[in-house]
Order: C-alpha cells, then structure tokens, then sequence
C-alpha cells in the first residue's frame, strides 16, 4: 500500500477555495447565504483544529481518566445539541437526553472495543474516542428527529389524545402510535445510509483509513462494524429517549401534562 501523505496548513489553505466558490456563488446568486458560510466555516476549522490538538495530548497520556472525562465531555455536548435541535420542551428533557445516549453510546462502544475488536488497554484513546464520537454523531440525529417528532405531534393530536384518554384509553394506548411514528423518524437516517452505502456513498471512516494506507478490505471490514454499531446505539438512545418522554408529559393517572409541553 501507498504511505500515508500528511496535508500541511499551506495545503489545507488552498483548500478553502472550495469555500470561497460557495461564497461567490451564494454573492451573485444573492442566496442569502454568506455569512452563514463564513460563520460555519470558521468555526468549524476552530473547533477541529482545538479538537486536534486536545486528542494528540489525550493519545499522548493514554489516561483512563482523562479518556473518559473526554467521552463524558462528548456525550454532553452530544446531549445539549439535540435537545437544541427540538422545537418543544418539558423540564427534565436535557438530563432524559443525557442518560440516554451515555448509556446507549457507552454500551455499545464498550462491547466494540472490548468484545469484538478486543483492544488492550481498553481505554486506549486511539480506538475508544473515534468509535464513540461516530456512535454519539448518528444518535444525535436519531434522538433529536425522534423527540422532535414525538412532541410536535402530541401538540397538534392533542385533542385527539385527550378525546381518547377521556374514553377510557391508557395512556400507552393514546400514545403508542405516536411513539411508533417518532421511533420510524428517529431511524429514517442510519436506515437510508445503510441501504445506499457502497453504491452511492463511501463512509467517512473507510475513506480516511484508505487514505491512510490501510487494505480497502480491512476498511470494508471495519466499516460494516462500525456501521452496524452505529445502528444500534442510534435505536437503544431513541428508544430510551421517547420513553423517557412519554413517562414525562404524561402522569401516572393517564393525563397529558399540558404545563411540561411548550415552545422552545
């Protein structure tokens, strides 16, 4: 196989060009979109550079605690970002979002890293970081189309909700279509990358290990496990979620909470 060719920021430099081109396009278009261009440009380089540099210390202390401070730190962030992504809230919303996809990220990571690829130490930073982040990024988009989805139709079928509960319906009968329409939404994305990858798309992760001089059948290899992983930490957070939701906005005597359902 080819060595791996490292990019230097004179090179990665030049790549902003690409950039620039959307800019001008967006300028003579008059799109509207070049300041949100410019913003997501910038902070994007920022945040992956600093990203960069904190990785390379954490890989260079290799400490167990440090390493899981890091993942704590993920899982928040990952957190925060799809709670923001919804559109209606109810008070314990952020700490349901939180305990879902750590227990959902770090189950599924911890059997990857542990049972299937079998790294020693298990807190090794150069496999337990990746995996988790690419686990933490499809969970997010499952959980936040999820809930949004979920509490967004209890707002507009709340009559009906109601009409039902006041007939006699528990609260799983009102709800449980509901949930089952949140759930579909929640898995629309990793299904739909499933059903095209290889054919239409090459993933993130099997590019960059080919770039990096790896067999492309150990990168195919590691590919369908990492995608396979991602499926099922996207629906054991969604489904912990929605549950977590459910059990929040409706009480124990089979009533929908209107005060825990509002507009962000």
């Amino acid at each position: 196989m080819d060595k791996y060719i490292s990019i230097s920021y004179a090179q990665l430099a030049l790549a902003t060009l690409f950039i620039i081109i959307n800019v001008c396009l967006s300028l003579g278009l008059r799109l509207g979109l070049t300041q949100s261009l410019v913003i997501a440009s910038l902070r994007m380089v920022v945040q992956l550079l600093l990203v960069g540099y904190v990785l390379q210390w954490v890989f260079n202390l290799r400490n167990p605690l440090l390493v899981l401070l890091v993942a704590i730190a993920m899982t928040t962030i990952a957190s925060l970002s799809s709670v923001n992504r919804t559109r209606r809230r109810f008070s314990s919303i952020y700490w349901n979002n939180f305990i879902c996809l750590l227990s959902a990220s770090f189950l599924v990571t911890g059997l990857t890293v542990n049972g299937i690829i079998r790294v020693e130490p298990w807190y090794d930073p150069q496999y337990l970081i990746p995996l988790l982040g690419m686990v933490l990024g499809n969970a997010l988009t499952g959980t936040s189309l999820a809930l949004d989805k979920f509490m967004e139709d209890l707002s507009s079928k709340r009559e009906q909700i109601e009409a039902l509960l006041t007939l006699g319906a528990t609260r799983w009968e009102a709800a449980h279509e509901t949930l089952k329409e949140a759930l579909r939404t929640g898995m629309i994305p990793t299904i739909n990358s499933m059903m095209v990858m290889g054919l239409v798309s090459l993933p993130g992760m099997m590019t960059g290990q080919i770039l990096a001089g790896a067999s492309p059948t150990d990168a195919v290899r590691y590919q369908i496990l990492i995608i396979f992983t991602q499926a099922s930490g996207t629906a054991l957070a969604t489904i912990g979620v929605l549950i977590l939701a459910f059990f929040a906005v409706f009480n124990r005597q089979h009533q929908l909470s209107g005060n825990l359902i509002s507009n962000s």
